[in-house]
């Protein structure tokens, strides 16, 4: 079973919000079984509409539309569903009634734009939208569904989480699609392919490998579509054993895991505690774990020092050594590190030093040379690390590499 995704809004394609539907209605639609075949986004176009719409529904069994339902003019979909099933607007008293209570509860009156957004297509099952104005709609022809919801995210959650997909399963007989993904690190995707080529080679031709790469990372995921579940499970976890016996060194998680995720976890295991100290990374290391919940049971400081008199007077980093070899050196490296575990009285200390450009670079020191500390109870280090050109991709790639480096010490 196979569906396409449309979005509708000129606010989408200018890039004035970001598209997070597409990406919430492609993961509820993978759990139910109905593979994405497309996901597309235009704009608030009557000829547009019509012409994706038919595209979509030569190719898929599904179309789940989301935008264009507001009470402004420029919100033409239901207009043009309406039209293209050669239906007519007919007024529909239980979202009249529904809307002018929401409205009320808010403060606002009942208008004739309001009213507006009761007049439903006569051929459309109406979609109770609990959490706005705007209900969904449900089409069939030939055998195929086109489902039209608002473009509000929240609301959009709503319906697909309570409405639609439980419709969906009701209404055809889906199959199951399984992934499993592992996380891999501290390999370099090409020699990441050449090592497991064999095993790849050998996968049964129901799965399908797909490697996706990212700072320090590649996630390697196993998928079988339309598939009887429990036997497809039970053959990709005898592949996920196989792989791990030809590189256990490199897989360090499972599913979504992050690296940063995993020392997040093992920290609160164990008990035991980490501070931050940075220069180039700005606290973005710090930042990764204290975005996570719960961070606070192991996460004691973080200090961003970009300064050397920051350096020398809060992580007590020698003057002389900075002086002898510079801020982004093994030596104040280890400093910082060393520093940041003793004044946040913690377990694990990682620092960060480098130049992330666009200019600061040397010969010896080109932009893109970022030394990573890290100070444990049994040893304090440093490793120099080639993180780039572009000032963006520095700080991310020097994140990745701390973040990596304290989990290989736990």
């Amino acid at each position: 079973m196979k569906s396409t995704i449309i979005t509708i809004g000129d606010e989408i394609l200018i890039g004035q919000i970001l598209d997070t539907n597409s990406r919430y209605i492609s993961q509820a639609l993978n759990r139910l079984g109905v593979v994405v075949a497309e996901r597309t986004s235009i704009g608030d176009s009557a000829e547009q509409i019509v012409e994706t719409l038919d595209r979509a529904l030569a190719a898929t069994d599904i179309v789940i539309i989301t935008g264009g339902l507001g009470p402004t003019k420029d919100d033409i979909t239901k207009h043009t569903l309406t039209r293209y099933f050669g239906s007519e607007l007919v007024y529909n008293e239980q979202v009249g009634d529904f809307v002018r209570e929401l409205l009320s509860r808010r403060g606002i009156a009942f208008n004739e734009l309001n009213r507006g957004q009761a007049m439903v297509p006569a051929c459309c099952t109406v979609l109770h939208n609990a959490h706005g104005t705007a209900p969904g709609m449900w089409f069939e022809r030939d055998g195929k569904v086109v489902v039209s919801l608002p473009g509000v995210p929240f609301e959009m959650v709503h319906l697909i989480d309570d409405i639609v997909v439980p419709m969906l399963r009701e209404r055809f007989a889906l199959k199951a699609i399984v992934h499993r993904t592992m996380i891999t690190s501290g390999i370099a995707e090409s020699i990441l392919a050449e090592r497991i080529a064999a095993w790849e080679d050998a996968l049964p031709e129901v799965l399908h490998l797909a490697y996706l790469p990212a700072p320090n990372i590649v996630r390697l995921r196993l998928s079988a579509y339309e598939v009887h579940g429990e036997s497809v499970a039970a053959m990709i976890d005898e592949q996920c054993e196989r792989l791990k016996a030809i590189i256990p060194e490199a897989i360090v998680g499972f599913e979504d895991a992050t690296v940063e995720q995993l020392v997040h976890n093992t920290l609160i295991a164990q008990g035991k505690t980490l501070s931050v100290a940075e220069s180039c990374t700005g606290g973005n290391v710090a930042a990764k774990f204290t975005a996570m919940a719960g961070a606070s049971a192991y996460f004691h400081a973080g200090v961003v020092s970009y300064s050397n008199v920051a350096k020398i007077d809060i992580l007590g980093v020698s003057a002389e050594d900075l002086a002898r070899y510079g801020a982004v050196s093994e030596a104040v490296a280890m400093q910082m590190a060393a520093g940041v575990r003793r004044a946040g009285q913690s377990d694990y200390g990682i620092s960060t030093t480098g130049i992330a450009g666009p200019s600061g670079g040397s010969a010896e020191k080109p932009v893109g040379t970022v030394w990573i500390g890290i100070s444990t109870p049994e040893r304090t280090f440093a490793v120099m690390k080639n993180c780039g050109t572009d000032r963006g991709q520095i700080i991310q790639r020097a994140t990745a590499y701390a973040i990596k480096m304290l989990y290989e010490e736990l």
